[in-house]
């Protein structure tokens, strides 16, 4: 049997966001209230110190990535040299281990 729920909280929203919000509801097929706690129910909170450690991460992986398009460029733009082979195999390498970091942080399963 599921649990009474007998809790109210109230959100002050402008008339915009409550019918947004309600329109959101109905193409579901379901109420606010159930349409609201799916929602809550699959959010992620951060501390500050994660958050900032995200951010971070963010900065990081966009200058590797900003290196990687780099080096593609090289390499397609001296695609006949040999020393365009072992980049592109090495870029090949690289991005294969950085897919499995992404993919091994995201199912750490910590609440940040």
């Amino acid at each position: 049997m599921a649990e009474r729920r007998t809790v109210q909280i109230n959100v002050r929203l402008s008339a915009a966001e409550r019918a947004a919000w309600r329109a959101k509801a109905a193409a579901t097929g379901l109420s606010l209230s159930d349409l609201l706690r799916r929602a809550m129910a699959r959010t992620r909170t951060w501390t500050a110190a994660a958050a900032d450690i995200e951010r971070e991460r963010s900065r990081q992986v966009a200058r590797i990535g900003i290196n990687l398009n780099q080096l593609a460029r090289w390499a397609n733009t001296h695609r006949s040299a040999a020393r365009a082979v072992t980049v592109i195999a090495n870029l090949v390498a690289f991005e294969r281990s950085l897919r499995e970091v992404a993919r091994f942080d995201g199912e750490d399963g910590d609440a940040h």
